[in-house]
């Protein structure tokens, strides 16, 4: 799949390259980014390189991950998501904020683009969430976006070498007024 662009009233979401190899390599030296992502640490100028050059590209091209540099319309990067396909009609989403550019809601704004985008052309049907415990501030954007919380997963993170158990929620297209593309018989509450 070609790389595709999404906006929104603030914001563009598009595919990194070389050109903003720098601008990662920058962002990722925030310690939080570090510990509560799977990204190297420490990260490394080859790390954002291969991000950039490689990691990104590879996952439009066999269409297993769709990663989008969100930026503002300056050019400035303020963060980074990903929709990475996890089952047939499930993708799950991961994404950091730059930390000059928390607290502006730009990360709840492009998870909300990209799963509308998800649900609409990618036949998704559900988008999980999924961080570490105690990650608040990533639960904070699943919640503002609409997710559902259904619980904690033990042990479901490898990060760094360490096992850690995760928060798990849930946008379906119908959280988004949308259509789902296969029926959904929802369990009957009693």
């Amino acid at each position: 799949m070609e790389p595709v662009r999404l906006t929104t009233p603030r914001l563009l979401l598009r595919t990194v390259d070389s050109d903003d190899t720098d601008a990662v390599y920058t962002a990722a030296q925030d310690p939080d980014i570090q510990r509560w992502t799977t990204i190297p640490s420490p990260y490394l100028r080859e790390h954002a390189e291969s991000f950039t050059e490689q990691f990104v590209p590879e996952g439009w091209a066999n269409a297993s991950m769709f990663t989008f540099g969100v930026f503002l319309p300056h050019g400035a990067l303020t963060g980074m998501l990903s929709l990475t396909m996890r089952s047939l009609g499930v993708a799950e989403i991961g994404f950091w904020a730059a930390k000059e550019h928390r607290g502006h809601g730009y990360t709840t704004e492009a998870t909300l683009a990209a799963s509308h985008w998800a649900f609409t052309q990618l036949a998704v049907d559900r988008v999980e969430w999924r961080a570490e415990v105690g990650n608040h501030a990533s639960r904070a954007v699943a919640e503002q976006a609409g997710f559902t919380l259904e619980g904690t997963l033990r042990s479901a993170i490898n990060n760094k070498g360490v096992r850690r158990d995760c928060w798990l929620a849930s946008l379906l297209p119908s959280d988004l007024n949308l259509p789902s593309t296969s029926p959904y018989l929802p369990h009957p509450t009693p």
